[in-house]
């Protein structure tokens, strides 16, 4: 069995992996040193005739918390989404698909996940992308 989990179909950009196929980490996620950063330099250039609420500091904190803790989320969803593209990925080895036009057809030897779809290898080496219309059937004995 041979599973095969790459973050884009063949063709497309990789820019967002690091060296090791790990996802690099979104320049848009802010984590909670920085918002600690933000939050002292707003201390520091805040009008001292004016002093910020307290109470505003603690509202800052809480939405930081539940951003985080959405973003926690977020990636154990994803990471559960992948454990279960995996099984139906090894659900389809050795079964019979036929592309939508019925052109290609063929025992499937070999699964390729990708970010955006997934790829089964025939065991004449054609490819078919698993997507609406694909025909999925059990391989006669």
């Amino acid at each position: 069995m041979a599973i095969d989990y790459t973050t884009s179909v063949p063709g497309t950009s990789s820019a967002n992996k690091t060296a090791t196929g790990t996802p690099a980490p979104s320049k848009t996620q802010v984590d909670y040193n920085s918002f600690l950063k933000l939050l002292v330099a707003q201390m520091k250039n805040q009008d001292p005739t004016k002093p910020m609420d307290s109470t505003q500091y603690v509202a800052q904190l809480a939405t930081f918390s539940q951003v985080e803790q959405s973003v926690q989320m977020n990636t154990r969803l994803d990471q559960i989404l992948q454990g279960s593209a995996l099984a139906q990925a090894d659900a389809l080895i050795g079964r019979t698909v036929t592309s939508p036009d019925g052109k290609t057809s063929g025992v499937v030897a070999e699964v390729r996940l990708f970010k955006d779809g997934v790829v089964a290898v025939l065991t004449d080496g054609k490819q078919v992308v698993i997507n609406p219309g694909v025909s999925i059937k059990a391989t006669p004995a």
